[in-house]
């Protein structure tokens, strides 16, 4: 097999691994439910932190703290909300049942930018890094067929 022929197989065999990284369905691996308690603060116009993460299955213990006006927390999909006032925090669980990503949302007005006050609630693993950490091997692997070699 020459050179080109060479370079040619590996490119292609590199693009249909990059291929199936991005299009082939991530295995849903079923985790031991756990208990988890989350602290958010809410101040204008932001939840500290603004994304929390569970797995389907988890029961999920949110403590809700505001820091300036009151604030509320809704979960879309799930339909729990807790309102809190400052020095008075607020607490509410629920069990996640289903992968994806939910909005929440402050459900109270608190300003002028109340609109903009969100945050969300992620279910499942985080399948977009792992992919992102294939894709960069292969580009690792695939650098040195992009190097064109010189003759003297």
């Amino acid at each position: 097999m020459n050179l080109r022929r060479k370079k040619l197989w590996m490119t292609v065999t590199l693009a249909v691994l990059a291929a199936a990284v991005i299009l082939i369905p991530a295995p849903a691996l079923a985790a031991n439910p756990i208990e988890r308690f989350v602290m958010v603060e809410a101040s204008q116009y932001a939840f500290t932190p603004a994304t929390l993460h569970a797995n389907p299955g988890d029961t999920v213990t949110i403590e809700l703290h505001s820091a300036d006006v009151a604030h509320g927390i809704y979960v879309e999909g799930y339909g729990v909300s807790a309102e809190a006032q400052p020095g008075q925090p607020v607490a509410f669980t629920f069990v996640v049942t289903e992968s994806g990503v939910f909005r929440l949302r402050c459900s109270i007005t608190c300003g002028a930018l109340h609109p903009f006050m969100l945050g969300r609630l992620t279910v499942g693993p985080n399948w977009t890094l792992a992919r992102a950490a294939a894709l960069a091997g292969l580009a690792v692997l695939a650098a040195p067929l992009a190097v064109r070699r010189e003759t003297a």
